[in-house]
């Protein structure tokens, strides 16, 4: 049985991309001065970082066009996106608190647990989703298929530098 590579990308954005994004740029706290007359607006308040992981979860069911016979799997499928995306969360929370007054070894032993925490993550999400994967017909997994390739290679072109063609 064939496994998207998607789940990697999925893991990433789910887990890591929206509570960091959460985290860098959350609402100012109190206390934050206000900006004097005739300064712009600043850009309007990003949704906090459960309601962007819902719109991720929905879109994907979308995308991947979900039966109601595929419900049970993919429900397994969001909830575990829903607890690696916590799991991830509390610590990205943790390590942001404690900077100030990390030490080298603490900074890396916090990232140690942060990469330990998506790869247990992307784990538990490619054991869920073959299941899903397994139970669509070959149109839907071929669909799958495409979802997860476009998905994936949209943030590795902005970050690979061009490659030079093989000689």
């Amino acid at each position: 049985m064939k496994i998207p590579s998607f789940a990697a990308a999925l893991v990433a954005a789910a887990l890591l991309v929206a509570p960091a994004l959460a985290l860098a740029q959350g609402a100012p706290g109190p206390g934050t001065p206000t900006p004097p007359p005739g300064t712009p607006a600043p850009p309007p308040a990003r949704p906090a970082p459960a309601a962007r992981l819902e719109t991720q979860i929905k879109t994907l069911h979308d995308q991947l066009k979900i039966t109601p016979a595929e419900e049970p799997q993919w429900s397994a499928v969001a909830q575990v996106m829903r607890d690696n995306a916590q799991a991830v969360g509390a610590l990205i929370r943790d390590r942001v608190q404690k900077a100030a007054s990390m030490t080298a070894v603490d900074d890396l032993k916090s990232y140690q647990a942060i990469a330990e925490a998506h790869a247990a993550g992307t784990a538990k999400l490619a054991a869920a989703f073959a299941a899903l994967y397994a139970a669509m017909p070959p149109d839907q997994q071929k669909n799958a298929d495409a979802v997860f390739a476009k998905a994936q290679h949209r943030p590795m072109a902005r970050k690979l530098p061009a490659q030079k063609p093989a000689q």
